[in-house]
Parts: structure tokens; sequence; C-alpha cells
């Protein structure tokens, strides 16, 4: 029983017509649960949407954690342990938290209901494990990551590296160090917002290399990640391809010839 909800909650695979239907109906779902989200007011109807979709979203976790073991093919308590901390997860998790009133109430009295509100928006990444795209880009995170961590640390060195020095140079410019950092990061990913920025003539040939390292250390990962697509779209294509081609092991596939014709010869 557990393995056949398994089976219907996870990505539809071949001809399973209760695992396609699953899918279509919680990115129906997913999608309706974002709608109040494009609307200032509060009404009756999208409370009860809200609501119905935490309900159904909170049925799937359930569902999902229930069927751990199946997931990571490992029959023991620590699969069950190990779901609740596993990325789509968390996803679920936190999307499912900015609905329960409780949590609502005491964010309420935090001042930062907006922010519980806006974090309903991560319910767009539960979509992603029905979408074969992404299963294709997240393998290709996977294989990659090491690359894109030391991209990752060398962008954020670079970061810290180029806000002590302008913070530094324009203590007049910057009044703080995060305003620094904040350039800083403006700078490398070439954005520019304008709203602060150096006066002098070191500041600007510091923001000028700056923009141009910037440029080299925002490519990286982009280079990276389409080496790693292109990789496993060819990889998918060459286990379509080989899909119905036999595979012949030498003479224990040599036929022998009828008895008929032993006997004639």
């Amino acid at each position: 029983m557990r393995k056949r909800i398994f089976e219907i909650i996870e990505k539809s695979q071949g001809d399973d017509r209760l695992s396609q239907i699953y899918d279509v109906f919680m990115i129906v779902v997913i999608i309706a649960s974002l709608i109040p989200l494009g609307f200032k007011t509060e009404s009756s109807f999208f409370y009860i949407l809200d609501k119905t979709a935490m309900v159904i979203f909170i049925i799937d976790y359930l569902l999902r954690w229930m069927t751990a073991d199946y997931k990571f093919e490992q029959k023991s308590v620590a699969s069950f342990v190990r779901y609740p901390f596993s990325m789509m997860a968390i996803v679920d998790l936190v999307s499912i938290l900015p609905s329960l009133s409780v949590i609502s109430r005491s964010f309420k009295v935090l001042r930062v209901l907006r922010m519980v509100r806006a974090l309903r928006v991560l319910r767009v990444f539960k979509g992603l494990r029905y979408s074969n795209n992404f299963i294709i880009i997240g393998n290709v995170i996977r294989s990659s990551k090491n690359s894109l961590v030391a991209v990752v640390t060398l962008a954020v060195a670079y970061i810290l590296i180029s806000a002590l020095v302008i913070f530094n140079v324009e203590p007049d410019s910057f009044q703080t160090f995060f305003d620094a950092v904040y350039w800083a990061t403006v700078s490398l990913t070439t954005v520019g917002y304008g709203d602060i920025y150096p006066v002098t003539v070191m500041g600007r040939m510091i923001t000028m290399l700056s923009s141009v390292l910037g440029i080299a250390i925002v490519a990286l990962p982009a280079g990276i990640i389409t080496a790693g697509y292109m990789s496993e779209i060819r990889k998918n294509e060459a286990e379509d391809s080989n899909v119905g081609i036999p595979v012949y092991l030498g003479k224990s596939q040599i036929q022998t010839p009828p008895s008929s014709q032993v006997s004639k010869e």
C-alpha cells in the first residue's frame, strides 16, 4: 500500500495514470495558492483558498514523509529521520508554515506578517519536482557542486575585499561597511543602481576595475551550468537510444540450428 502511494505522489513514470493525475492536481493547487499574493485585499474566498491549499500541502508532506524509505531506497528508521532535512521537504514545510493560524498570529505580534506572506511564494518551488527540465538542472547542480562552490567562494571573497578597499578609500561616500558590501555586490553583477557611488578619482578607478573583474566572475557559473546541462542532455539521449537494443554476450546467445537440419546434415 505504501509503495503504491509512493508511486502516485512521485513524478509520474511511464503510463501511470493516477500519478499523472496527481501531478497535474498538485500543479493546479500550487498555482491557485499563489493567486491571493497578487492582491493587497483580503477576502473570504482567498482565505478559504489558502487554507484548502494548506491542508492539501500538509497531506502531501505527510504522505511523502510516510514513504521516505522508498524514496531513499533504505528500509530503516534513518530514512524517516533524514527526510525532513532534505531540500524539497524544507521547501514544502516553509511553504506550509505561513498559512498556519498560530504561526501567523505570532508573526503579527512581531510585525513581520508581510515577510510571512511573502514566504508563500516558495510554494512555486514545490512544482519543480514535476518538471523534467528542473530535474535535469538539479542533476547538473549536484554534479557540478564543487565547481559552483568554488565560484561562489571566489565571488564572496571578491565582494568583501572590494568592500574593504572602497570603504577605506571613500569613507565619506560609504557610511557603513554594509553600504560598501552593497556597492560591491551591485558592481559585481554590473547592475549599477547609482544610489551609492564613489566620487574621487581613486574610487572611480576601483569601480572600473571591480566592474571588469565582476563580468568574468559572474560569467563563470553560467558556463559551468551550461556545460553540465549539455552533458546531461547528451547522457539522457544516449540512454534513450540504448533502450530496446539487445546486448549480445558472445557464444551464449548463438542460436543452434533446429534438430531437423542437424539430422539432414
